[in-house]
């Protein structure tokens, strides 16, 4: 039964390390059963055919190896929108969703109707996807894995976003075209220190592209690309918005700042720890 096959599978992804095996299940056995996870709860007692049981077990043992549950249930949701996701990107992280709200309140502001925006390490497209979808924004979206923006572009077009979401292919700003200028630029880049990446969990250490995580040898490498080049790429009144990581705060504020920025504000994430950098170029 639903409960039955929800006791022994939480049991199994528990011995194996697997945080909230209960939950994990139960997504699981929702994806199989194509119901909403709540309706579970309804039918208990629902008997589960050979097919359904096969499909889950498969389902449980990938989990148990540490698999996300994302790449196995092949999306994920970010600010609402239902997204595609692979090993070709980094999974879209809740935290990150804060970097959008953020976004909006600058894109949405008297006179940005027709902002330009850019997404610099666009990923799985989850950002670029989520401005252009909730403001007028057209939004530029760059990144230097192929197989990164091919997963971008589907996500863009499952959200019919095709023409209000432009991509790039390139190592940084060099791959853009040299007229483009933008009123907002966001990234969450890569920020985690080479040697930590090892020390994370299997489900982000061995299926996140190593791409995605590796900020070189003290996680700063792309906050330095940014200070030093993005300035030139911003109109006059332009903002930066960077998600950075635990105990970043203080080392990204003076590295943008010993670049000419000026810091507008450092923003908490729902857990009330140092999330986001705010700023733009100095007078």
């Amino acid at each position: 039964t639903v409960l039955e096959v929800i006791q022994r599978s939480s049991d199994f992804l528990d011995k194996r390390g697997v945080e909230s095996p209960r939950l994990q299940t139960e997504l699981l056995l929702a994806h199989v059963l194509q119901l909403p996870r709540m309706k579970l709860y309804l039918d208990f007692e629902r008997k589960l055919n050979e097919s359904e049981l096969d499909r889950l077990r498969q389902f449980v043992k990938r989990r148990g190896e540490r698999e996300p549950l994302q790449h196995i249930v092949g999306t994920t949701s970010f600010c609402g929108f239902e997204l595609e996701v692979s090993g070709d990107a980094l999974i879209p992280r809740p935290e990150t969703e804060l970097l959008v709200e953020h976004a909006l309140k600058f894109l949405k502001k008297p006179g940005s109707e027709t902002a330009v925006a850019l997404d610099f390490g666009t990923g799985s497209g989850c950002l670029a996807i989520a401005m252009a979808a909730q403001s007028g924004a057209v939004v530029h979206a760059l990144d230097i894995s192929e197989s990164a923006l091919a997963l971008a572009r589907r996500n863009a077009e499952r959200h019919q976003l095709g023409n209000r979401v432009l991509f790039h292919h390139g190592d940084a700003f060099a791959s853009l075209p040299g007229e483009l200028r933008f009123d907002l630029i966001v990234s969450n880049p890569p920020y985690i220190p080479a040697d930590e990446i090892g020390t994370l969990d299997p489900e982000v250490r061995d299926h996140d592209p190593r791409l995605a995580l590796d900020g070189g040898a003290d996680g700063l490498d792309f906050y330095r690309k940014l200070a030093a080049e993005s300035g030139r790429w911003l109109n006059g009144e332009g903002c930066l918005l960077v998600e950075f990581g635990d105990d970043q705060e203080t080392p990204v504020q003076l590295l943008f700042e010993r670049e000419g920025w000026r810091t507008d504000a450092i923003e908490k994430d729902y857990s009330g720890r140092a999330r986001i950098w705010r700023g733009h170029r100095g007078a």
